[in-house]
């Protein structure tokens, strides 16, 4: 079944993926798993009991009941942040028909991460708000940027060019956050533990600032996805079925920018999560992208909230990095797909 604006049977019906209630329901009941898991692993491993007094029974105080009440914001903050990933890659894979863009390949998340590190440096930023902000700005530059360089030249933006531009910006970008930084140890210190990548230090008031960005993202994503199906079929097809193309790429970029942005002010850049849970629900569902992009938003909270479980399991009593288990994980896969699809366009 190949991509079209709105895909069909023979009954001229919206074509609904045969498996698509076993998928739903099991990744359903994977993020329940993952939410117990979240709840309950960790340094401390809470018992049933612990886990039930700190979810139901407020008025219980137990070491136990007090550790999964401190989790659950950490566990929340997870699933918006891999959510929110999740779509990100979704709409940069389909706007630029790229079967491997992600916010971490196509540098947008070092663009975020530069004027982070320009606001702690210059303007001494030291807030959840603050850092939101400039990252969306960093974002939304380097992704215009990127697509820029990438459209030069015979053959518009093709999927090589997009990777290369996107490796080469991340690469000089890197470069000038490393020189920002080495002059100033302060800077270097704050830094250092934001550009890891955690959902640690996630709490209610992380996650409220986090919302509106995350809701906006996923609304416009959503309404979306139907042209998003023909633009997969190419800019004059997408044209002669009434898309305006322009207008489409320009909000699902912004769209992603958004959902990217935010999630790295809060978790600072976490990569791949976007590339591997688009991977998987394209490999179960097919190419249509108004079951994709939902689906990746479940998979992206299940692939970080595990990505955390692991990095709390393997560095017990201390933790290691949700950024580090993402990429530990996730450039293998990618190199795995560059060498399958050999960079072909969706």
């Amino acid at each position: 079944m190949s991509n079209v604006t709105i895909l069909k049977n023979k009954q001229n019906k919206p074509y609904v993926p045969s498996n698509l209630t076993i998928v739903l329901i099991f990744s359903l009941l994977m993020l329940g798993l993952c939410v117990i898991g979240s709840l309950a692993l960790g340094s401390r491993v809470v018992t049933m009991d612990g886990l039930i007094d700190g979810l139901f029974h407020q008025q219980v105080q137990s070491y136990e009941a007090d550790v999964v009440r401190k989790r659950i914001s950490r566990t929340v903050f997870s699933l918006l942040c891999g959510a929110a990933l999740g779509v990100a890659g979704a709409l940069m894979q389909a706007v630029t028909r790229n079967p491997i863009a992600d916010p971490s390949i196509l540098g947008v998340n070092m663009g975020a991460s530069l004027f982070v590190v320009c606001g702690m440096a210059f303007w001494h930023i030291t807030t959840a708000g603050q850092y939101i902000w400039l990252a969306l700005a960093g974002a939304a530059v380097t992704a215009v940027f990127v697509f820029g360089i990438g459209s030069m030249g015979r053959g518009g933006a093709t999927p090589i060019k997009l990777v290369l531009a996107g490796a080469a910006t991340s690469a000089a970008l890197s470069s000038l956050v490393t020189a920002i930084m080495i002059p100033r140890s302060t800077v270097m210190d704050q830094f250092r533990f934001w550009q890891v990548g955690s959902v640690g230090s996630g709490t209610w008031s992380s996650i409220s600032l986090f919302l509106p960005f995350l809701i906006i993202g996923i609304l416009i994503a959503v309404l979306s996805a139907p042209a998003l199906n023909a633009l997969a079929l190419g800019d004059e097809a997408a044209n002669g079925l009434g898309v305006r193309t322009g207008t489409l790429r320009f909000a699902a970029a912004m769209a992603g920018v958004l959902l990217c942005g935010a999630a790295t002010a809060l978790a600072g850049p976490i990569g791949f999560v976007g590339l591997l849970s688009t991977h998987v629900i394209r490999l179960l569902l097919g190419p249509d992208v108004r079951y994709i992009i939902p689906l990746s938003a479940i998979a992206g909270a299940i692939i970080l909230t595990v990505s955390d479980i692991t990095g709390r399991l393997i560095g017990s009593p201390g933790e290691l990095e949700v950024g580090v288990v993402t990429a530990f994980i996730g450039a293998p896969i990618l190199i795995i797909l560059a060498m399958k699809s050999k960079v072909r366009s969706l």
